[in-house]
């Protein structure tokens, strides 16, 4: 009877501990100091520049977060309608997201793809890519690099 009181007694103890240890209330993250933001490609407050020289002019670039010159960013890149960018690379991979207009993309030894706005693509690392905004309006994407930004124009790609 001793060592069935002990056991009831023992199980007791451990279902509490659980219960216990599952109301607690999660311990709350020590805030970094940096600012929250939420933008829109429409945003007044957005400060537009022009792409990289390797792009035809016409194609703008616009930092969201992050510093592209030394680490994590994210970027909105605006083309005009039937806009084409030319084959090139980058050292980071890109994730992206098409925000507006319809967005044809090719990497080297895939099949081109159609974005349309809501898609995501990712592009690795190193991997050469072609872009051509459709003449149907002009295109908005959500970049978000892993390291510092740079493009680089595949050798021969006209400009």
């Amino acid at each position: 009877m001793v060592n069935k009181w002990l056991r009831i007694t023992s199980l007791f103890v451990v279902l509490l501990s659980c219960v216990a240890v599952a109301s607690k209330p999660a311990m709350a993250q020590e805030s970094t100091g940096e600012q929250a933001i939420s933008r829109t490609h429409k945003d007044p407050q957005l400060k537009w520049g022009p792409c990289p020289p390797i792009f035809p002019k016409g194609c703008e670039v616009t930092v969201l977060h992050g510093d592209p010159a030394n680490g994590r960013s994210d970027v909105f890149l605006r083309t005009p309608a039937n806009y084409r960018l030319p084959a090139h690379w980058h050292t980071s991979p890109e994730h992206m997201i098409l925000v507006s207009g319809v967005l044809h993309v090719t990497y080297e030894g895939q099949k081109p793809s159609v974005l349309r706005a809501g898609s995501y693509a990712y592009g690795p690392a190193k991997v050469k890519h072609e872009a051509r905004c459709a003449n149907s309006g002009p295109c908005v994407l959500f970049i978000a690099f892993e390291s510092p930004i740079d493009a680089v124009l595949v050798e021969g790609a006209p400009k």
